[in-house]
């Protein structure tokens, strides 16, 4: 099996992962993922998560030409292009609607960093692009902009959460992190004034979970 059909697969188990811990519903959101350079595997177009096959897929180069489909590509396809086309260091993104998330978007609030395992797999805060219509080339441009040069994470304004990373499972586990962070965050602000992590702290617990977290293993 070669990368592009694997890549397939790795998108539909990603996405039943998504459906079923509730990080999104029905047809809303998406995955997509960057097996090679030019190439990106993407969910289609208002199929239900739960009916999603390995031969669903859509496969489309950078330009967003349709290069193996049965089914339109998702609506979002050009934000998930502006972000590949930016940062060669993103090959996966991951966009759901979850709902503690969603609340800091609709809110447009950024979700400051609150949890060490925020600090250790984010590294900083989750800011908020500014506004555009869903599937624009505006919102495209926007979700670059606060995701900058280093950024993994965003919220897009009064919509949802968009996470990256090299594999999938990265992004998928940055927006497991970031709706409990919010989840958290919003619980701890009933109770008072929640105290946020300093940035010497957030940038030592990135390190050491970069360089120290698990364990060593002989390959």
């Amino acid at each position: 099996m070669n990368v592009v059909e694997k890549a397939k697969e790795e998108v539909v188990n990603t996405a039943r992962k998504i459906i079923q811990e509730r990080l999104a519903f029905g047809t809303w959101g998406n995955i997509s993922y960057r097996p090679v350079e030019d190439r990106v595997v993407i969910t289609p177009s208002g199929i239900p998560y739960g009916e999603l096959q390995y031969v669903d897929m859509v496969v489309v180069d950078l330009q967003g030409r349709v290069e193996d489909s049965r089914w339109k590509p998702s609506t979002e396809l050009p934000l998930h292009l502006a972000v590949y086309r930016a940062r060669h260091d993103i090959k996966a993104i991951v966009h759901v609607h979850s709902v503690y998330a969603a609340a800091f978007a609709i809110a447009r609030q950024e979700i400051p960093v609150v949890l060490e395992e925020m600090a250790q797999v984010l590294g900083g805060k989750v800011p908020v692009a500014a506004y555009a219509l869903p599937g624009s080339t505006d919102l495209g441009e926007r979700a670059v902009n606060a995701f900058g040069d280093k950024g993994y994470a965003i919220l897009l304004a009064s919509h949802g959460l968009v996470a990256a990373g090299e594999q999938l499972g990265e992004a998928l586990l940055r927006c497991r992190v970031v709706e409990r962070n919010a989840r958290i965050l919003l619980y701890a602000r009933l109770l008072g004034t929640p105290v946020l992590l300093e940035e010497k702290e957030i940038t030592t617990l990135r390190d050491k979970y970069i360089h120290a977290y698990g364990q060593e293993r002989n390959v």
